[in-house]
């Protein structure tokens, strides 16, 4: 049954990419307004401005006259700037060659607000983020261009700076000073304020022409997709969650419980005869691209699916990434990390600190992507991370080997001692609760994942896990702060229940 209604699905779909518009068109119309979408864009919406930009500078021994810096003659182990002039930015980061070399260390800078402000006090920089990343022996783990990188810091909109690195032991090759503009303009930034679109009540599971008047949506999305330039690979996932949101929405809106029930076990198909070579999946770990939820179960346990801003909403330039997705089979555990780049953001800026941070993953630490799956900011704002879908269970690059078959969600702060807002503990139940049950998972129970080596288990080896986990648990690492992770219980039980289990 499984087989025999993906495969036809399959086809169907593969068919549409390939229909004229004058054929595809009318089905536009036919909109299930009870599932709370949106109409289907027929025509893909003009790039925004969105440039940004990275200056990367090499830092200098710290001599005799820097010891105000930390610095001093028997220093060797110290590098730093003196405070300059350079262009806006506002995210930093330090970088280095070796991908594997750990800095040990520490890193502080200080800024300057744009426009003759003053300078800030001295900021710690997170230096152990080598845990984060994608696993050793997969291509994106094994890339030319990956470096060693310390977490990223958010510091605002900033023209001057000034830095220090003091190194415990002898510091790593070609240390460099990453300074990001994340570009963007205020319709971007307004994503955080738009109202989502209500979602209503589904009405009954029979309720007549409510599935077929979905998919029918669904192949006009793929099909339009297909017609505005999108490689094969982009258009075949932006057909498979065309009920989402149309291609270039800004936000996928929320869905009720019933509703979520209803549409879910039409979403989700195999790919047979719509995959393009640039949809990678490694065979190494035999993956595939395609799966089916456990929405076709009798008893569906799937949350609620919450608002989702998605990578136009918070204005990702998709040039930057690499082309085409990689898929992991199923997703069995949630691993929640956050971000490290400190509490001094609103809300209104948070697609500015995902705009810098995928840029620092991408152009500073050679990630082929922004490496989390999701993100959640303190008002509670849910974000799509890595490309590919967010129906899908895309491979990231977050939990380093423990990237399969799992997800990534970053809460955008620093919570070591800083205790997360409760909006954005909510958000988190949330969204497990609709992704996690959507492969069938119980929030508050437990999954095993196979080690791919680099953290604290043997590669190869059986893992337990709960299924909403912290990232300390895969990792000796501070992650995701005390704070947060003292959250995570409050979060599984929310999360069950959201998914309608006692």
């Amino acid at each position: 049954m499984r087989a025999s209604l993906a495969s036809s699905i399959a086809v169907t779909c593969a068919t549409v990419l390939a229909l004229p518009v004058s054929l595809a068109a009318p089905a536009a119309a036919v909109v299930p307004s009870a599932l709370g979408l949106p109409p289907a864009a027929t025509a893909l919406p003009p790039a925004p401005e969105l440039p940004g930009a990275t200056q990367s500078l090499p830092l200098e021994p710290l001599g005799g006259t820097d010891r105000s810096m930390g610095g001093g003659a028997d220093d060797a182990d110290a590098r730093g700037l003196t405070r300059r002039d350079v262009r806006p930015f506002s995210l930093v980061g330090v970088v280095w060659e070796d991908p594997t070399a750990v800095l040990h260390g520490t890193v502080q800078v200080r800024t300057r607000a744009t426009g003759g402000g003053a300078w800030s006090e001295w900021q710690d920089v997170e230096t152990h983020n080598e845990e984060h990343g994608a696993d050793p022996d997969t291509a994106e783990g094994a890339g030319r261009a990956l470096k060693g990188s310390t977490a990223p810091l958010w510091v605002g909109d900033s023209d001057g700076v000034e830095i220090r690195v003091q190194g415990e032991e002898a510091l790593p090759e070609g240390l460099r000073l990453e300074l990001v503009d994340p570009g963007g303009d205020q319709a971007t930034e307004a994503a955080t304020d738009a109202a989502p679109t209500a979602a209503g009540a589904a009405g009954a599971p029979g309720a007549p022409g409510v599935a077929a008047a979905a998919m029918a949506w669904t192949r006009t999305t793929a099909a339009s997709a297909a017609l505005v330039g999108l490689s094969a690979a982009e258009a075949a996932v932006s057909g498979v969650n065309a009920q989402l949101a149309p291609y270039g929405a800004a936000w996928i809106p929320a869905l009720s419980k019933e509703a979520t029930e209803l549409t879910f076990p039409h979403l989700p198909v195999e790919q047979e005869g719509m995959a393009a070579p640039e949809v990678k999946v490694p065979a190494a770990e035999a993956q595939d691209s395609a799966y089916v939820p456990a929405a076709a179960a009798a008893k569906p346990y799937i949350g609620p699916r919450p608002k989702i801003i998605t990578r136009k909403g918070w204005g990702a330039d998709e040039r930057l990434r690499e082309k085409g997705f990689v898929y992991t089979k199923s997703i069995k555990t949630a691993f929640v990390h956050h971000s490290a780049t400190g509490n001094n953001y609103t809300c209104r800026q948070a697609p500015s600190v995902l705009r810098s941070i995928y840029r620092y993953h991408v152009k500073s630490s050679g990630w082929r992507d922004f490496g989390y799956n999701f993100a959640v900011d303190k008002c509670g704002n849910i974000y799509e991370g890595r490309a590919g879908g967010v129906a899908k269970p895309v491979l990231g690059a977050h939990t380093l080997g423990f990237n399969t078959n799992s997800m990534g969600i970053a809460v955008l702060g620093t919570f070591s001692k800083s205790t997360p807002p409760a909006a954005a503990v909510t958000a988190v139940a949330r969204l497990t609760a609709w992704k996690l049950g959507l492969h069938g998972v119980n929030p508050k129970g437990t999954s095993y994942l196979v080690s791919g080596g680099g953290n604290l288990y043997k590669k190869g080896k059986k893992v337990r896990f709960n299924a909403i986990a912290g990232h300390r648990d895969g990792f000796a690492t501070e992650c995701p702060g005390a704070r947060l992770y003292g959250k995570l219980g409050t979060a599984r039980v929310s999360s069950a229940k959201y998914q309608g289990r006692r």
